[in-house]
């Protein structure tokens, strides 16, 4: 790509997780050049990875669906779809101490802890979901009263309840039908006519992805910015003319900012209404902790492990080298044991190796042959805005992209609806507020 002329258009981009990254080469293709101040020492946001012995491993744990068009598009235009592998994935749950398959049709039928007619029931409710259209009619209706109505009790207790409560504890019963809907139908669109899941991955890891996502906005003329987090916006009547930061202020013509809402009401609050500030405050996240364990070998053979135990602290056992082989990571065996939790919970404020013990102890109730000479390495990663809590009526809820300042756009996984947070909606997001900032320089 040809280097752009010094004299053009700047915008400052806030964030360089996929949606930063993904606004400032879209910027960049329409001719702006785009400056990205990112806190963190490294790229990639929630989809950042860390050093193995091996390839570079994400601290949280990703993977691609096959109807991600957006981070696939955006693939072929970096000339990397070569590097996109697909794999069948086998999905388990743990329930009643027992260990459970179920990746295909045939796995459900066989599912004992189920009367048969509760199979079928589940079976055809995964079916109809995949069919339905009309989305916003589920928006004010909570997942738990909708599952029980097209599942029954049994197959809600077994099957859906303790997924719910797993992931977002106190607030499961004020979660929405419509984000248990889309994660159903996202993984349902990922299967191919077996009934199989088909998932996809990136060479290298994600961060293999994101570093070529960053050439090419370097060669646009875009510039990225490591440990320089934004302060604050300098503001001229309603117009933002610069990006506050400790090393002093990058000027710019335009800002899209892409971090929590919380953290972009503390930017722009002095700028804007009260009103305003409260709203995109609104909004509830749950924080995250992720215990990443390296293995000498294998747990199991399940890459998904859905835990249905409510006395088990994490929402699943997803062991990523019965996805990505152990041979990405010099033979070492990677499982990953994700929690969601408010960022008071003691969970998210213990060390790193209290938590790593706790996740042991728990781990062993599973598999008891989990020695401590079997774990060669743990890691411990936290988010604190991991997960938007999607209530009902959430949609009125969501701000705009365009902002009370008029050439501030704003790009969150809050904003993601109905479908949920991930690269690839990411990655969507990105581009569209890079296309609105770009028009809107156009106006003036």
């Amino acid at each position: 790509m040809a280097q752009l002329a010094a004299s053009g258009p700047k915008v400052a981009v806030i964030g360089a997780g996929f949606c930063g990254l993904a606004a400032a080469y879209e910027l960049g293709r329409r001719g702006i050049r785009a400056t990205v101040l990112e806190m963190d020492g490294e790229v990639g946001g929630l989809a950042g990875s860390f050093a193995t012995e091996g390839e570079p491993l994400e601290k949280f744990y990703h993977h691609w669906f096959t109807s991600d068009v957006h981070m696939m598009d955006l693939i072929g235009e970096l000339g990397q779809s070569d590097k996109v592998v697909l794999r069948p994935s086998r999905t388990g749950l743990y329930y009643a101490h027992d260990f459970f398959k179920l990746s295909t049709p045939l796995d459900l039928l066989c599912f004992s802890p189920l009367p048969l007619a509760s199979r079928i029931r589940l079976g055809l409710l995964a079916l109809w979901v995949r069919r339905i259209r009309n989305w916003r009619s589920l928006e004010d209706v909570t997942a738990a009263d909708w599952l029980r109505k097209l599942g029954g009790e049994r197959v809600y207790q077994v099957v859906w309840a303790p997924l719910l409560h797993g992931k977002f504890g106190s607030l499961a019963e004020e979660v929405a039908a419509v984000w248990f809907w889309n994660k159903l139908k996202l993984r349902g669109s990922s299967r191919g006519g077996s009934g199989k899941e088909q998932l996809a991955y990136y060479q290298g890891g994600f961060s293999a992805l994101a570093d070529a996502l960053v050439a090419a906005i370097r060669a646009q003329g875009g510039d990225i910015q490591l440990n320089r987090p934004a302060t604050g916006l300098q503001v001229d009547g309603q117009r933002v003319v610069g990006v506050c930061t400790k090393e002093g202020t990058v000027a710019a013509d335009g800002v899209v900012a892409t971090p929590a809402l919380p953290v972009i009401a503390d930017l722009a609050a002095a700028h804007t209404s009260e009103e305003y500030a409260t709203g995109l405050r609104r909004i509830r996240y749950l924080a995250n902790v992720c215990v990443v364990l390296e293995l000498d070998r294998s747990l199991s053979d399940i890459y998904w492990l859905n835990v249905n135990d409510p006395n088990f602290p994490f929402v699943g056992v997803i062991e990523h080298t019965n996805f990505e082989p152990a041979s990405s990571y010099a033979g070492r065996h990677i499982v990953y044991l994700s929690r969601y939790l408010p960022d008071s919970d003691p969970f998210y404020q213990m060390s790193d190796e209290e938590a790593t013990a706790l996740t042991l102890t728990h781990l062993r109730r599973m598999f008891p042959d989990l020695s401590d000479e079997r774990v060669l390495a743990s890691h411990v990663w936290r988010a604190r805005h991991a997960q938007p809590v999607v209530e009902r009526g959430y949609r009125r809820l969501i701000p705009s992209a365009q902002t009370p300042l008029r050439n501030l756009f704003i790009a969150s996984m809050a904003q993601i609806y109905p479908q949920d947070r991930g690269t690839n909606y990411a990655v969507k997001q990105g581009r569209e507020a890079a296309q609105l900032m770009a028009e809107a320089l156009v106006r003036g």
